[in-house]
């Protein structure tokens, strides 16, 4: 069997139809008919590829496509009867990684698919990030300092993962908030403060390495020296 896929799409009828194509190209498929399905879905983490819809009932694809990227890497190709170019530039400002608009053709569609999951092999080495002698697998959710584990909480994890894609980069507090809890910082809370102070505990100070660094004013930055 080829690569596995996950069709998160509300309209049945085309869910069925793209189903039976894929399948019949050698690749197995997932269906979800709503965001919240899908997300629980696809943070199983056993997924090669992502069809999102972006009209889906209770959560929408542009949500859902949001918390995905908090923790997957997984390629996601964006369905949907919109044709605006704002819409397209959300989605892949969001982390999209294609977009195709209704009505397609099958042949469009598969040909997209290989591309995305062409450049995917060359990248999944990204499931595993690195700093210093710190390694983290994304996928199996597991941290380890020189191949010992790190025992993190989700939100510890969540957070360490923002820093270590933006590696080198300093992620400012605001930012912080709005990706990891989700909700715009208003300088009322010192959670961002709280959970750094977690991590270096657990890694800094036990492993005695320098990994998050503060700048004063702005935020956090992990560094490779």
């Amino acid at each position: 069997m080829g690569a596995k896929i996950l069709l998160v799409e509300d309209e049945e009828k085309l869910a069925r139809f793209v189903e039976l194509e894929l399948s019949y190209e050698g690749y197995s498929v997932t269906k979800a008919f709503n965001g919240r399905t899908g997300i629980e879905l696809a943070q199983s983490g056993q997924f090669d590829l992502i069809l999102l819809d972006i009209m889906l009932p209770e959560l929408n694809g542009m949500e859902v496509l949001r918390r995905l990227r908090r923790s997957l890497n997984v390629p996601v190709i964006m369905l949907t009867a919109r044709d605006s170019v704002s819409d397209k530039v959300a989605g892949l400002d969001l982390g999209a990684d294609d977009y195709i608009t209704k009505p397609f053709a099958i042949e469009e569609l598969l040909a997209r698919i290989r591309t995305a999951l062409r450049k995917s092999g060359a990248a999944r080495e990204s499931d595993i990030l690195t700093a210093q002698n710190l390694q983290m697998d994304v996928k199996s959710r597991t941290v380890t300092v020189d191949g010992t584990e790190v025992d993190l909480t989700k939100r510890e994890f969540d957070l360490l993962h923002y820093l270590l894609k933006n590696k080198g980069i300093v992620v400012s507090r605001d930012t912080l908030m709005e990706n990891v809890w989700e909700f715009d910082f208003d300088g009322g809370t010192n959670a961002v403060d709280v959970y750094i102070r977690f991590l270096r505990c657990k890694i800094d100070e036990v492993f005695g390495i320098k990994l998050i660094h503060t700048v004063r004013g702005v935020g956090y930055v992990i560094k490779d020296e």
